[in-house]
């Protein structure tokens, strides 16, 4: 059963189309590659990115549709066990943030590559605690690392984005230690994929895969 959050979500795209629907990058450009990378792996294998920006149906959508991509999950991370629950979530007063676990194989795309793909089609990094029409702290941009490289890569990254002003404000993009990833209900799921024609997904979410499939043809996969 879809929330009264998800009916004022939905009314809120009616009324303010551009808002999630606003790329990060205003001039529909990648943002350059990161400087400090893992390197590529030799031999396929299976390493996990939890990422959080945004409502987690469209940052899921953008993860689905990149090569070397296992799954793409969305859950909750930030806050504890007990309070990982939709309803519970939504009031912005777990410490959860709606996050996406990436698993992918490390012999296809690194770490970096994901997160070039987080910073320039999934979300817009300079919105504090929001993404378009969601408001809270739930929505707020966030890599959770699980190890001292990623944590490494993270940094590294926004340093190197912020000092070249890629983006007209600052980067608020916390890099904090992941301490779990909790999936979300099974309606979550693939939403924007089971509901190409919900006007949320529409004017929110299908624009972020567009871009993906425009800016990165080289790693866009088709399903």
């Amino acid at each position: 059963m879809q929330s009264t959050h998800l009916a004022l979500v939905m009314l809120g795209s009616l009324l303010g189309v551009t808002a999630c629907n606003a790329k990060a990058n205003p001039a529909l450009a990648a943002v350059p590659a990161p400087a400090v990378d893992a390197p590529r792996a030799s031999a396929a294998g299976q390493q996990t990115a939890v990422l959080s920006g945004g409502c987690f149906w469209g940052v899921q959508a953008v993860f689905q549709h990149v090569r070397g991509v296992i799954t793409a999950t969305s859950g909750y991370s930030g806050g504890k066990a007990k309070t990982a629950e939709y309803e519970l979530v939504s009031s912005g007063d777990t410490g959860h943030a709606e996050s996406v676990q990436v698993v992918y194989d490390p012999s296809q795309i690194t770490y970096g590559e994901l997160l070039r793909v987080f910073f320039s089609v999934a979300h817009d990094p300079t919105q504090l605690n929001r993404q378009g029409p969601d408001e809270g702290t739930q929505y707020r941009s966030s890599i959770f690392y699980a190890n001292d490289e990623q944590k490494r890569i993270a940094q590294a990254y926004i340093a190197q984005l912020d000092q070249a002003k890629v983006f007209s404000s600052a980067i608020v993009t916390q890099v904090v230690p992941l301490e779990g990833f909790y999936p979300a209900e099974a309606y979550h799921q693939n939403y924007a994929a089971l509901h190409p024609n919900q006007p949320y997904i529409v004017f929110n979410d299908a624009p972020k895969v567009a871009h993906l499939r425009q800016l990165f043809p080289d790693i866009y996969v088709g399903k």
